[in-house]
């Protein structure tokens, strides 16, 4: 029993009201950034007194993210923060304004660029001759490691040139395939009165054979019987 009225009475309302969340750790700048200290603070009204002490500053006009510049107003947007969050601390008259980069962080980034060294690279580009063209026309650019380079202009005709010329090449390519069919069929057609002629002979040659032969046995029988 005494077990259970010590766990009832960690939550009961006077146990509730003496927990405190955990502080959490933020970085604060002010607004031309030259100046950044880390606070500790578990709320945003214990994080806007401590600013205020750090900067020394009697009155705070807003205070907003550092990386797009939202404002943080009420403490259920403060408690979606991570800790170490940047944020700048804004006095009357002053404005969140994106952070430049700096000479130095610039070279560094053309260095980068001057030593990268492209193995291939190809461009497209797409363009019209005239604005009532249906196609267009196609350029097509390559260039290894920089050195070679070799390009291809694909030049498209007009749409009705275009049709028109596909109807050509149809026509050709009808015509083409007709006198083969043409020829092939006169070809076939030689072939088989050919060979029907040669049957017709030999039908002849056999039908005249056949009283040659007929004369030549009774000749044989009368020689027999003298």
């Amino acid at each position: 029993m005494d077990y259970a009225k010590k766990s009832l009475n960690l939550f009961s309302p006077s146990s509730l009201s003496n927990f405190s969340p955990r502080p959490r750790p933020f970085r604060v700048i002010n607004s031309d950034r030259s100046i950044k200290k880390g606070i500790m603070a578990d709320g945003l009204r214990d994080l806007l007194n401590k600013t205020m002490d750090a900067f020394h500053v009697s009155c705070i006009a807003g205070l907003v993210l550092d990386e797009d510049g939202t404002g943080v107003d009420t403490e259920d947007f403060f408690q979606t923060l991570k800790d170490s969050t940047v944020l700048m601390v804004l006095e009357k008259g002053e404005k969140w304004t994106l952070q430049q980069i700096s000479r130095s962080e610039s070279h560094v980034g053309e260095r980068k660029t001057k030593h990268r060294k492209d193995l291939a690279k190809l461009t497209l580009d797409f363009y019209k001759n005239h604005p009532k063209e249906f196609i267009g026309c196609l350029n097509v650019q390559m260039t290894l490691y920089g050195m070679y380079s070799m390009s291809y202009d694909l030049q498209c005709y007009h749409a009705k040139r275009m049709l028109r010329e596909a109807l050509r090449w149809t026509l050709f390519s009808m015509q083409a395939t007709g006198h083969i069919l043409l020829g092939t069929s006169c070809y076939m057609q030689h072939l088989i009165d050919e060979d029907e002629k040669a049957e017709a002979q030999l039908a002849a040659c056999e039908h005249m054979n056949k009283p040659l032969q007929a004369i030549q046995w009774k000749k044989t029988a009368a020689d027999h019987k003298n």
